[in-house]
């Protein structure tokens, strides 16, 4: 780029674009614009020249037309000497510098008040083609279109009176991204509005970086934190943070599982995570009592976790967490008064307040990376209620054992696999967790209720899969469990069945399974 130099600017973010022209023309660079963009600047005292003046085409259908014209793609494509003779001969002249960012659809889907014809309307047609032309030829040509990268190419026009190769390439891969990221929204919105059940030939994910972490699981793996877009209220990736210190990798995703499990909750209730699994569980209409239940249920393994809660937190129940441990994130969807302020002595808390959700999360999927691809499968969102339930055991449980068992099996479905819960009076009292056995994961959790000095008599017991064999009964027996739920389907399941009537168990088949790896 050598000479008087031409930028074409037509941005839907104007942050920064004024001062960023005003610097380009201060230099002896030609401005073309379009629309709202030229109407900035010039306002601003810069002499623009617009597109239509360039294409000698006015901007037609609402404006749909305006800069796909030879003029514009010539000018961006063009290969210096290489096609110098066919510009001249059609009048097209180069265009050194283009900045544009596209018309907000993630925004507008977004709002309540979007309608099919409104989303359509801002599906950018022009400016992706502009921007693909752009980095294309960035040999020739650079492409912007984050304001955050201004202030460097001013820097190399003002020290070089050019923009280097290697700074231009690293915009057009970033100008590529940006396009990537705007389709597979548009992909998303549409796959969103036909409800679409089926996996599609090709995925575009369209993930955003929100922010780089400090470093992963372990301080030797680098990490980042990226975002699908159109994120809703209720999900931590769009909470506030009120105070504390940046979120580490583990922080987010044991604050993740935390947040998951409390909204399968059928009361208000408090969620304790420790390494991605949940340690305390319970339901009070009271939030301090769901959060101090919940505490009761493993006091040793709650140091250090995560405290999620399905419905406002109140100042009593933020005072009762940090007078009582160690925390690294609380979220909540709403805090009373004094609650945030309640955590002021405590600055290394996370308080994140995440905003009401809407239980409806038919057709979300989840993706796992492996080796060379991902696993894609939809979100275990599946419930069973009271009427699901079938009793297969001659002693019938009462409605207390019912409620017991529903919510020992809705906490079972966010432990990893195996996994065992024991559960009473809407309060968890043993997770065993992880195990390669679930006769392991039983003693495991019944261990775990004695360290707590938890009573298991007449509690309920929840298995994310079936018993393969009556030992898993025979243990529950022992620890004074009276209602069994599991999904059943194993080939020993009348060895089971048998197993729980010696005992006077009743037992509860669900005929879903929740694997959680």
């Amino acid at each position: 780029m050598t000479g008087k130099l031409r930028a074409l600017i037509s941005v839907s973010d104007k942050t920064g674009v004024v001062d960023f022209a005003r610097q380009l023309h201060a230099q002896g660079t030609e401005i073309l614009s379009t629309g709202g963009t030229a109407k900035a600047l010039r306002d601003a005292g810069i002499n623009v020249t617009d597109v239509a003046a360039v294409t000698e085409f006015p901007e037609i259908m609402d404006g749909r037309v305006k800069t796909l014209h030879p003029r514009i793609h010539g000018g961006l494509l063009g290969r210096g000497e290489q096609d110098a003779a066919v510009m001249a001969e059609h009048g097209i002249r180069a265009i050194d510098i283009l900045v544009v960012n596209l018309y907000p659809f993630e925004q507008t889907v977004a709002r309540e008040d979007c309608t099919p014809e409104l989303a359509i309307e801002n599906i950018d047609i022009g400016g992706p083609g502009m921007l693909r032309a752009a980095a294309k030829n960035h040999a020739h040509v650079t492409v912007l279109v984050d304001p955050a990268d201004y202030d460097g190419v001013i820097a190399a026009l003002s020290n070089n009176g050019s923009i280097p190769l290697e700074q231009r390439r690293s915009l057009a891969k970033k100008a590529f991204g940006h396009t990537a990221c705007y389709d597979a929204a548009i992909w998303n919105y549409f796959q969103s509005q036909d409800n679409a059940a089926e996996f599609p030939q090709r995925l575009p994910l369209g993930l955003t970086l929100q922010n780089t972490l400090r470093y992963g699981e372990n301080p030797h793996q680098s990490a980042a934190l990226y975002a699908t877009g159109g994120q809703t209220s209720g999900t931590l990736i769009a909470s506030r943070q009120h105070q504390g210190k940046e979120l580490s990798f583990n922080n987010i995703a044991d604050a993740n599982a935390a947040l998951e499990c409390v909204k399968a909750l059928d009361g208000n209730g408090c969620v304790i995570v420790k390494h991605a699994n949940p340690c305390g569980v319970a339901m009070d209409d009271d939030a301090e009592q769901a959060y101090q239940k919940a505490y009761a249920c493993d006091p040793t393994s709650a140091f250090g976790g995560i405290i999620a809660f399905n419905s406002e937190l109140t100042r009593a129940a933020a005072e009762a967490i940090v007078a009582q441990q160690f925390v690294e994130v609380v979220v909540a969807p709403a805090y009373a008064a004094g609650a945030v302020e309640a955590f002021a002595g405590k600055q290394n808390v996370r308080v994140l307040e995440c905003g009401p959700w809407d239980q409806d999360t038919a057709g979300s999927r989840v993706f796992q990376q492996i080796e060379g691809g991902m696993l894609v499968q939809d979100k275990d969102i599946a419930d069973v209620h009271r009427e699901d339930l079938r009793v297969v055991t001659k002693r019938q449980p009462d409605e207390q054992e019912i409620s017991d068992a529903l919510l020992a099996w809705r906490v079972a479905r966010y432990v990893k696999s195996n996994a065992i819960v024991y559960g009473k009076n809407n309060a968890i009292l043993g997770i065993g967790a992880g195990q390669m056995s679930r006769i392991m994961s039983a003693q495991i959790a019944g261990q775990k209720a004695a360290e707590a000095g938890l009573d298991l008599n007449g509690a309920a017991m929840a298995s994310d899969a079936f018993f393969p064999f009556r030992d898993g009964i025979d243990v529950a027996a022992g620890l004074g469990i009276k209602v069994v739920i599991q999904p059943g389907g194993s080939m020993r399941d009348q060895e089971v069945i048998d197993a729980a009537d010696e005992h006077g168990i009743a037992m509860l088949f669900t005929g879903m399974r929740h694997f959680r790896h």
